[in-house]
């Protein structure tokens, strides 16, 4: 890829680039393997992009039912004040 070409692409906008991608994808589009390799690259930079903290609805309701059964062996903090919650929280 030429040095022109990374010109080009950093002063586009996201419009362009959009298009730029879709235009490539077109020319590639008649090769299974290209497109093969592109697939893969694009997932590779989509995965590098999620965000960590979010999580499926099947973990987050699995971490809730874990939380209830610690609750339920009696596995909890008790607090008896506001103030001394607030402490405990900010010595995390």
């Amino acid at each position: 890829m030429s040095n022109m070409y990374n010109t080009k692409l950093l002063t586009m906008n996201a419009l362009q680039l959009n298009a730029n991608i879709y235009e490539s994808l077109s020319i590639i589009s008649k090769d299974e393997d290209l497109l093969k390799r592109a697939a893969t690259y694009l997932h590779k930079l989509a995965e590098k992009k999620k965000d960590d903290t979010l999580m499926t609805k099947e973990e987050y309701f699995a971490k809730i039912d874990r939380a209830l059964q610690q609750a339920e062996r009696g596995e909890v903090i008790e607090f008896s004040s506001q103030e001394e919650m607030n402490e405990w929280l900010n010595n995390l």
